[in-house]
């Protein structure tokens, strides 16, 4: 590679790394009328949004109930969040960038946190690697028995790693 095509490469490198840093940059807020992706993530005005400190089951996980048997908890945890992120336009206050490219936010559907309310309930958990702040909402839920905490399940991130999902 001569020096000019490597000089070249690396301007158009830094060039995108900067874009991307402007594209995404913390407290950034996005409004619009989402489009559920799975019970933790959404898109908004053609960006991907991976919600802040939650965790929701995988589109193709499965939990068990009380009486042994199966329910397909990643998908209904996809609905849920349908249903709560179209009751009213959304705005999400972006806080980072995952390592795939989606903007970690807070997003807010007619007053209402959709990532503690997903967890409140029990549809997904408190992310504690990344936060503790919806501990409380997952401790309502767990006393509760609500969703997931009906039965038994695996947390997601458990089973990504198993089944090699993100």
């Amino acid at each position: 590679m001569t020096r000019r095509l490597r000089d070249w490469t690396a301007a158009v490198l830094l060039a995108a790394a900067l874009i991307a840093a402007i594209v995404y940059l913390p407290g950034e807020e996005v409004e619009g009328r989402p489009v559920a992706i799975d019970g933790d993530s959404l898109r908004v005005g053609g960006r991907e949004i991976r919600l802040y400190a939650i965790d929701a089951p995988e589109g193709r996980q499965s939990c068990e109930r009380s009486d042994g048997s199966s329910w397909r908890c990643g998908k209904e945890a996809g609905i849920l969040l349908t249903r709560l992120a179209t009751a009213a336009a959304v705005t999400c206050r972006g806080r980072d960038e995952d390592r795939y490219g989606r903007l970690v936010a807070t997003c807010e559907a007619g007053g209402v946190d959709l990532g503690a309310e997903m967890v409140r309930q029990g549809m997904a958990l408190a992310y504690r690697s990344h936060s503790t702040v919806y501990a409380g909402a997952e401790a309502e839920a767990r006393a509760a028995r609500r969703g997931v905490w009906a039965g038994r399940f695996e947390p997601p991130w458990a089973w990504r790693e198993k089944n090699n999902g993100r």
